[in-house]
């Protein structure tokens, strides 16, 4: 296996601990399923924006060899939160709101891919 360039290991680390802190913000400012579902959502609807972006815009110089790695993994995955959504379900399941676990569960799995759709579709709608 041949190592990432340094470049590479550094701006997918400098957008995940941005992506981090601002999670760890949501989560203080509205902790819980709601604001884990909010932040799955949000962060779902920016990689399929920006991603659409990107490959619709391939010579800006937004679209930088490192620009994918650095706010789609690093940013955006250290933002969104998916195992969080997992233990908040199992919590919810545990304490006897199954209803509510699997609401969950289904809710935000439903909504990331409808927000990954629409940011891609506003991307879209955006181009010159």
């Amino acid at each position: 296996m041949t190592r990432p360039p340094l470049a590479l290991v550094v701006a997918v680390a400098a957008g995940g601990a941005v992506g981090a802190l601002a999670r760890y913000g949501v989560s203080v400012a509205a902790p819980g399923p709601w604001g884990t579902l909010g932040v799955n959502v949000a962060g779902c609807l920016a990689i399929g924006g920006l991603l659409q972006w990107l490959a619709d815009h391939p010579t800006s110089s937004w679209s930088h060899r490192l620009a994918r790695p650095a706010l789609g993994v690093g940013l955006l995955g250290g933002f969104t939160t998916f195992s969080t959504y997992a233990v908040e379900s199992v919590a919810l399941a545990r304490s006897g709101q199954a209803p509510a676990a699997v609401a969950h569960l289904l809710g935000t799995a439903v909504a990331a891919v409808v927000a990954v759709w629409a940011g891609a579709a506003l991307a879209r709608a955006g181009r010159p």
